[in-house]
């Protein structure tokens, strides 16, 4: 019996583990793209700019400051996550933000200096559907889920 209330107790909620998991990417996809041979061309990298040719996977460009920003975002994700209502802010705001630098990298001329933290086709891409993920998985996952505990009934149902 004291063994299940601890389990229970310990238990994180599913907002929590999804924001922890999305944040320790963000933070892996910073440092490999500072690997050369996980991001092709690396030795034509610029600090910032829309003049750098790598491309992590071969797909995805970056840069130097795009590889930080992931890095940061991942880090500053890790430390949100540990509380129930930092995990929900990281994954709802960060999924908005997202969303914005999704329409943002439509908007612009990707070759002159507006795209100081280069995006392409592919990261404009992975930038919606990280967007709506994220904004999703902050929104609408329950505090309960995941935990061992009992979901709330659903609305429509006694």
């Amino acid at each position: 019996m004291a063994r299940d209330l601890h389990e229970h107790a310990s238990a994180r909620p599913a907002v929590q583990k999804v924001a922890l998991a999305a944040a320790a990417l963000f933070a892996l996809i910073g440092v490999l793209g500072f690997v050369p041979g996980i991001t092709t061309h690396y030795g034509e990298m610029t600090f910032a700019g829309h003049h750098s040719e790598a491309k992590l996977l071969g797909v995805f460009q970056v840069s130097v400051l795009h590889n930080l920003v992931h890095l940061l975002f991942g880090l500053v994700g890790l430390v949100m996550a540990r509380r129930l209502a930092g995990a929900r802010v990281f994954l709802a705001v960060g999924g908005a933000l997202y969303l914005v630098l999704w329409l943002y990298g439509f908007a612009i001329d990707r070759d002159t200096s507006v795209n100081f933290v280069p995006v392409n086709d592919a990261d404009n891409w992975l930038h919606l559907v990280l967007g709506f993920g994220m904004l999703a998985a902050g929104l609408l996952l329950n505090n309960n889920l995941g935990t061992g505990t009992r979901v709330e009934a659903p609305f429509d149902r006694p």
